[in-house]
């Protein structure tokens, strides 16, 4: 007699990066364990009609920000992860710059006792930064998933790391087979244009993008792929926002380095044309640029360029964004809710597929932070992370709706057409049939556990800090040389 499970539902369309299918999906415990024909369903404690609606992988948001320790006004793990529930994101990963930054063990705990509340199941990314660089290997066995290095600088005020401590983190990682999230913008370059700037008494809108040219993503991109490729370390380009840095991206891959990038909808689809009508709403780093910059990134998702869709989710009170002067604008605003309807709306507009939006939402995420089989994908064995989509569906984007603590959106009135309707994570609702499923928080947990990274691949290893620090075998322990010159007698 077949065994009883949990669930079926019955009657969808599955969609994989590959294909979509007719079909239905049964599921025990956590886990997918079947896929097919109706007919061959076990039975189950309850089902679900989805006729007409498609069955996506939960989407997988490789950057958030949950400012949680540290901002509650702007956002808690709870409202953070309520909005990626209602927006068909089963996991995030977490961004370090919260307060206090996720540099430490004891900072980390603190971050992992507020996820407790997570509706969604989480990483962690902890902090590469000169302070951090001797801590790496505690803060992974302590939980965190990956790293993040600012080489621009953001929201915390958090420094740089120089150059010589972002090589000896790659030199660290590079074994371990660990990526590392890099903010690529020359922080030199943003903060002394910045700073002329404001002695000129520019406090406009557009001078935030004149204080952070393409130039400074193509610079910072340049050297962190450069130092990427010297160690064998894998490392990952946030929100990438510039047309004119795509040709690094494409080199590198070519050259096998182990680079993954993302994008978010704001550089696909908004542009400084937005900027000049919603001023401060829309700043954000990298910034919001021209409209040239819009269909190339698009090509790049297209080509494999880029590899996913992220949001940098950065959520910040209204009046927080909308004071006078730009500087004093705070950077960010939320995304993890609205990032399918956006995107299934370009979908709807034949501006990619639905297998493309897979592609980019889950299959490639679950593949660059080692979750690809357990998530990313809706097969036998897989944690049954699923959305359920409704491709007809159009409304209204609004920011009053949002479940972010953050009320403030560029979104906030556009027409979108294609919704979640439904958000499995691990086999238990946490959005149904448009609401939140309130006692599923809590529900979220660290995807350490079942995080594999693919074997690492490090070089130029003999020439790594941790083996210059021994004098080498046939090397005079002083740098007076064996036999020396009398160079009084000479």
């Amino acid at each position: 007699m077949t065994k009883e499970v949990d669930l079926v539902i019955r009657g969808a369309r599955v969609v994989s990066a590959d294909q979509i299918i007719e079909a239905s999906v049964a599921v025990a415990g956590e886990r997918i364990v079947a896929v097919g024909h109706d007919d061959t369903m076990p039975p189950a404690r309850e089902e679900m009609r989805a006729d007409g609606l498609y069955l996506l992988p939960g989407a997988i948001d490789s950057h958030v920000h949950f400012r949680d320790p540290g901002y509650p006004n702007k956002e808690t793990w709870k409202t953070g992860s309520a909005a990626a529930a209602m927006g068909g994101v089963t996991t995030v990963f977490e961004m370090p710059n919260t307060n206090p930054s996720t540099g430490t063990v004891e900072a980390l705990r603190i971050k992992q006792k507020a996820a407790e509340s997570s509706y969604c199941d989480f990483g962690i990314h902890g902090l590469l930064g000169d302070d951090t660089v001797d801590r790496l290997e505690e803060l992974l066995d302590a939980g965190v998933t990956s790293f993040k290095a600012f080489v621009g600088n953001t929201f915390g005020n958090l420094p740089a790391p120089t150059d010589g401590a972002l090589l000896e983190g790659f030199e660290k990682l590079a074994p371990l087979g660990i990526r590392t999230v890099v903010h690529a913008e020359n922080s030199s370059i943003l903060q002394r244009r910045q700073k002329k700037m404001q002695a000129a008494g520019r406090i406009d809108a557009m001078a935030h993008l004149a204080a952070r040219p393409a130039v400074a993503e193509i610079e910072a991109i340049g050297r962190v792929l450069t130092l990427a490729e010297w160690t064998g370390a894998r490392v990952h380009i946030a929100h990438h926002s510039a047309a004119d840095s795509l040709f690094l991206l494409r080199e590198a891959k070519r050259r096998g380095v182990d680079v993954t990038a993302e994008t978010c909808p704001q550089y696909l689809l908004l542009n400084t044309g937005h900027m000049l009508k919603l001023g401060g709403v829309m700043r954000l780093n990298p910034p919001i640029r021209e409209a040239r910059h819009n269909q190339p990134l698009w090509d790049a998702l297209l080509d494999g360029t880029l590899d996913m869709i992220a949001t940098d989710h950065a959520p910040h009170t209204p009046e927080e964004k909308t004071r006078e002067s730009i500087w004093d604008c705070d950077c960010g605003f939320p995304g993890v809710e609205t990032q399918m309807p956006l995107m299934l709306t370009e979908v709807n507009r034949e501006r990619a597929t639905l297998m493309d939006y897979v592609r980019w939402s889950a299959v490639n995420p679950a593949k660059a932070w080692g979750l690809y089989g357990t998530k990313g994908v809706i097969a036998p064995g897989a944690h049954a992370d699923i959305a359920i989509v409704d491709m007809q569906r159009a409304g209204t984007l609004s920011q009053n709706r949002l479940q972010s603590i953050s009320k403030i959106s560029p979104w906030n009135g556009r027409a979108v057409k294609g919704y979640p309707l439904h958000t499995l994570l691990r086999g238990r609702f946490v959005m149904r049939e448009g609401k939140l499923v309130t006692d599923a928080v809590g529900w979220g947990r660290s995807v350490k556990g079942v995080q594999k990274m693919p074997t690492p691949a490090p070089r130029n290893t003999e020439h790594y800090s941790s083996a210059i620090l021994q004098t080498p075998p046939g090397v005079p322990a002083t740098a007076v040389p064996v036999g020396a010159v009398d160079w009084d007698a000479a």
